[in-house]
């Protein structure tokens, strides 16, 4: 089983890579592979609902949604991580995720996952919800900690004297490996995931 970590920070190895080091760690500690996605600090452009997605099966932008979205088809699970701009999630990783679930949410779905945040002082349950939303429009199990799933420091050696911090990574990561565990058995033991109902859309303008 894999789990896909995505950095949504510009710096590949600052304040939210160092929370999502210690998840990874721990998912590494019980048999669970990990690799960590750097979104970068390159542009990533925002959806602009054109729906070639839709019939060609990818966005039309290829770039990191894209490269991301073939390693998401093999993927078991996910933790999209973010440093709080202005109380949300930094921009690139918020085009990014919207691309990428609209794109390729298909890959995604019942698939657990999680959201990190890091912040130096205040903003991380905003940018939270935020990023979760994305989990709960999609079918996707969210998977929690022993408290909000955030980290704060300046730099990455304060993140570390975070210890409350830390330790609440390293929770969500055997957290995330025993929901994984306990699917793999369910599937072997031929517990499928639910059937979707044919969707229903509701337009509120007669």
């Amino acid at each position: 089983m894999k789990v896909l970590l995505v950095n949504g920070s510009p710096h590949q190895r600052g304040c939210t890579y160092t929370a999502l080091e210690e998840v990874a760690k721990t998912l590494e500690e019980n048999g669970i592979e990990t690799e960590i996605f750097q979104v970068g600090n390159k542009p990533i452009n925002g959806c602009i609902g054109c729906g070639v997605c839709k019939k060609k099966g990818e966005c039309f932008m290829d770039d990191k949604v894209n490269e991301f979205a073939k390693k998401a088809k093999e993927a078991d699970g996910f933790v999209f991580g973010s440093p709080v701009h202005y109380a949300a999630a930094s921009g690139a990783l918020t085009s990014f995720l919207d691309r990428v679930f609209y794109s390729a949410g298909r890959y995604m779905q019942f698939k657990p996952a999680a959201s990190v945040a890091s912040a130096r002082r205040a903003g991380t349950t905003a940018t939270l919800d935020q990023i979760n939303k994305y989990a709960t429009i999609s079918n996707m199990p969210l998977v929690s900690s022993q408290y909000w799933n955030m980290v704060h420091g300046f730099t990455p050696e304060d993140v570390k004297k975070d210890l409350e911090g830390m330790q609440t990574m390293r929770t969500l990561g055997r957290n995330m490996a025993w929901l994984l565990k306990c699917i793999e058995l369910g599937k072997e033991n031929n517990i499928t995931r639910p059937q979707l109902e044919d969707r229903l859309m509701t337009n509120f303008i007669d």
